[in-house]
């Protein structure tokens, strides 16, 4: 006998942007930050140097979000941005022109307060 799964329904979530110098990463999860989708650049066919771009990390913010309102019907989230890449901004664009209600723009970048100690300088 075959486990009924049941339709998960989450109206409140969090959306996770994390954005580096080479990809952009989009994770939407519950309240209590347990996954739903999860969405990269390298996921929708950018390769290389073209998943860097802003373009490459609208397409990825549109298509997690309309993932997460069709399977999980999200409807208010909070956003939290990680990261300093070039997707950064057009990621919240995108979550700004769909239907999703936007609670708090959180910016959870992780800042060294003079941690390690930086690698000897190169020579060429």
């Amino acid at each position: 006998m075959a486990k009924q799964k049941t339709q998960k329904i989450v109206e409140k979530g969090r959306i996770y942007i994390t954005s580096t110098f080479n990809n952009t990463i989009v994770t939407v999860s519950d309240e209590r930050g347990n996954p739903l989708v999860i969405d990269s650049c390298g996921m929708h066919g950018f390769t290389g140097t073209r998943k860097s771009t802003p373009h490459a990390a609208t397409v990825t913010t549109e298509s997690g979000l309309k993932k997460a309102e069709e399977k999980y019907g999200l409807k208010v989230a909070d956003i939290f941005v990680k990261g300093i890449g070039p997707g950064r901004e057009a990621a919240l664009r995108a979550v700004k022109a769909s239907k999703v209600e936007i609670n708090r723009i959180v910016d959870i970048t992780p800042v060294p307060h003079n941690g390690v100690r930086p690698p000897k300088i190169r020579r060429v």
